[in-house]
């Protein structure tokens, strides 16, 4: 295994994942406030799933957003 692609190709797929759930995240947040669901002093418990089908790994991830 070439150890240099294989870090640089999966810090290319973190940076994918953290992008694409920061903004998920912002916006669900931002409509939630907006639609009174949330008033934006709360903690948002938060999940993901990483999930790599061909290593039969399905590691759940969880966390909690403050927003104050």
């Amino acid at each position: 295994m070439n150890e240099e692609k294989f870090n640089i190709e999966m810090r290319k797929f973190l940076k994918k994942v953290g992008i694409t759930s920061q903004r998920i995240i912002e916006q669900a947040v931002r409509e939630a406030i907006a639609q009174g669901k949330l008033k934006g002093d709360e903690n948002v418990e938060v999940s993901a799933t990483l999930n790599i089908a061909s290593l039969d790994v399905i590691e759940p991830i969880q966390g909690q957003i403050s927003l104050e």
